[in-house]
Formats: structure tokens, C-alpha cells, sequence
């Protein structure tokens, strides 16, 4: 597995419980409002953690820590994914899994083979192709929108515990854009509208953005309330 950061311990990436976060190495979409941009290209990364290092820290804190967040990047795009995560169950861990949900196989995989207690899908717009296009830098091609598609129903039915999760970006997403993701995903578990952080935006541009006003966020609930039941917003 390639590793290009591990945060030892964590309160609030995995709901309830006490987490280390091990965040990979590349990802196929290059959102301009991203905010771990170190981690998209691999050639630039100098000091990739070895796999080694992060499962004898998890081997020998277990007393400390619940679960592990595996993140990115995009953590499906590695094929020794389900063999790092068997390692790390094997400590007696429960994993959660941050994804884009452009790899669906990889998705099931991970599911039929009880490789996951947690998922967490980001959908980055209305499932409307030329916008999800500008949500994620011009990466999408109509085999990777299916794809994202694929991964929401396979989640919903997968009996794992799940949310998925929508960053409030300015210029990338209007309000009722918003609604239209809550209406795809009608009646999910739990839908979290995740605040933008325009501190270290992949595209500059974006770093002069300001964030949605409260006043605005309010509005938002009350309306995806409509489709969904439990939302949140962090």
C-alpha cells in the first residue's frame, strides 16, 4: 500500500469512535477546491510511509485506538487494498473507508469479503454530467460517472453502516444543486453537508472564495430534509 500520511489518533474522522487515519497515494480526480492536494501525484511524493511502519503502530496501540480511517487520495485505486485491510482487521480493528466511488468492483469487493464497517462516499454535484465535470477538475469521463452512480446503490443496499458527504463549494455548487444530490440519494442513512475550507484549495482561485453564510446552511437542511431524514452539517 502505497502511504503518503498517517495521523496516529483521531476524535472526529469516524463516528464514535477513537481513530488512526492512513491517508494513500493518488487519486483520479483533481476537484479544485481539494484540500489534500499533496497527495494526488505520486512522483511528487518524497517521503512515502512504509506499510510496515503504520501496521506495527496499530499492532501495538490497540488499547488506544477503535478504528482505523483508510483515506486519501482515493484508496480504491490501490489493488492490495483488501489484503492491507485484512492486516489491519486482523488487529481487531473496525475500517472506515473514504472514497469518490469511481471503482465499484472494488467497492463490492471490499463488502462482500467483510473488509468494511464504515463507508463514506463523497458526491461532488448533482448527478448531472458536464457538473460533476467541473466539480472534479474536467477528470470525469462517462464510464467514471457510472461508475459513481454504481457505488451510491451499492452502498445503500450494502448493510454496511454509511454516509455520504458534500462539500458546500462556491461556484462549484448552487443551492438547489444541492437538493437535486439529497433527491438522488433519497432516504439515505445520513447526508453530510461538509463546510469548505478555502485554506489550501488545490486551484488558487479557489483559496478567495467564501464559504456558505449559516443563514445559507439553515436553509439547506430544512430543504434536504424533504428527501432525507438525518443530516448533519460539519
Amino acid at each position: 500500500m502505497k502511504i503518503g500520511g498517517f495521523q496516529k489518533q483521531s476524535l472526529i474522522d469516524y463516528p464514535k469512535k477513537i481513530s488512526s487515519i492512513i491517508f494513500t497515494i493518488g487519486c483520479n480526480f483533481r476537484c479544485p477546491y481539494c484540500h489534500n492536494s499533496n497527495l494526488l501525484y505520486a512522483e511528487k511524493i518524497k517521503n512515502e510511509i512504509p506499510e510496515k511502519e503504520v501496521l506495527h503502530y496499530l499492532r501495538d496501540n490497540k488499547k488506544f485506538l477503535d478504528g482505523v480511517v483508510i483515506t486519501g487520495g482515493e484508496p480504491t485505486l490501490h489493488s492490495d487494498l483488501p489484503e492491507f485491510i485484512a492486516k489491519v482487521k486482523s488487529f481487531g480493528y473496525s475500517v472506515k473507508l473514504d472514497t469518490n466511488g469511481t471503482n465499484p468492483e472494488m467497492l463490492r469487493k471490499l463488502i462482500d469479503n467483510n473488509l468494511l464497517d464504515f463507508i463514506a462516499m463523497d458526491i461532488k454535484a448533482p448527478l448531472e454530467f458536464q457538473k460533476y465535470n467541473k466539480a472534479t477538475g474536467g477528470m470525469i469521463t462517462e464510464k467514471l460517472f457510472e461508475n459513481v452512480k454504481k457505488s451510491v446503490h451499492i452502498i445503500i443496499n450494502s448493510g454496511v453502516d454509511y454516509e455520504f458527504r458534500t462539500t458546500l463549494v462556491p461556484t462549484i455548487l448552487a443551492k438547489k444543486d444541492v437538493v437535486k444530490i439529497c433527491s438522488f440519494i433519497k432516504n439515505a442513512n445520513l447526508f453530510c453537508l461538509q463546510k469548505f475550507n478555502p485554506e489550501n484549495a488545490l486551484n488558487k482561485e479557489f483559496r478567495k472564495l467564501r464559504p456558505f453564510e449559516e443563514n445559507e446552511i439553515t436553509f439547506l437542511i430544512a430543504e434536504c430534509r424533504h428527501y432525507i431524514r438525518n443530516i448533519i452539517y460539519r
